[in-house]
């Protein structure tokens, strides 16, 4: 008889600790339904590691070996596709369909920085006019969708739609 109440007691500590364990997992469990990832760190590829509730970054992303139609559809550039081809520190806009076919433009220099989940935020800067901005994108690859602001008309605004034509050695975001 002495020896079935170290048993029950054994069995007791046992089952509270599944319990609750099993309160933890389901806790766990909830709190990351909740949000899209939860607030863990997510690993993307491109060496940079963030959390859903870390903060802004100043982190610059490497476009070199890109190669991005941007076909707009509203806006200043209605119309018009141009492809976006970057090395590591410039862009090169050419007009490939639309009005604007034709026009040459210079390279300017570029810096982008990932924003969120599949998007950039990138900046196009005139190397002969202390870096004053040319052209300022959102890029979002997942659904596709470019804006695009342009200074220097009454309506800079345009969006539309981007393609990867050829991928850079560094990963999307």
């Amino acid at each position: 008889m002495h020896r079935v109440k170290p048993l029950r007691l054994a069995s007791a500590v046992l089952l509270s600790a599944a319990s609750i364990g099993g309160y933890v997992a389901v806790t766990a469990a909830t709190a990351d339904a909740g949000g899209h990832h939860g607030q863990k760190a997510h690993h993307h590829g491109n060496g940079n590691r963030h959390a859903n509730n870390s903060g802004p970054s100043v982190t610059r992303f490497n476009l070199d070996g890109y190669v991005i139609d941007a076909k707009y559809t509203l806006g200043r550039n209605t119309g018009n596709t141009f492809r976006q081809t970057y090395t590591a520190s410039t862009v090169q806009g050419v007009p490939i369909k639309g009005p604007f076919v034709g026009t040459m433009f210079p390279p300017e220099h570029y810096v982008a920085m990932p924003i969120g989940h599949h998007q950039l935020y990138v900046a196009w800067l005139d190397p002969t006019q202390h870096d004053a901005l040319v052209d300022v994108f959102v890029m979002n690859f997942k659904t596709h969708v470019v804006y695009d602001y342009a200074p220097g008309s009454l309506s800079p605004e345009s969006s539309g739609f981007i393609t990867v034509r050829k991928r850079g050695a560094q990963r999307l975001p």
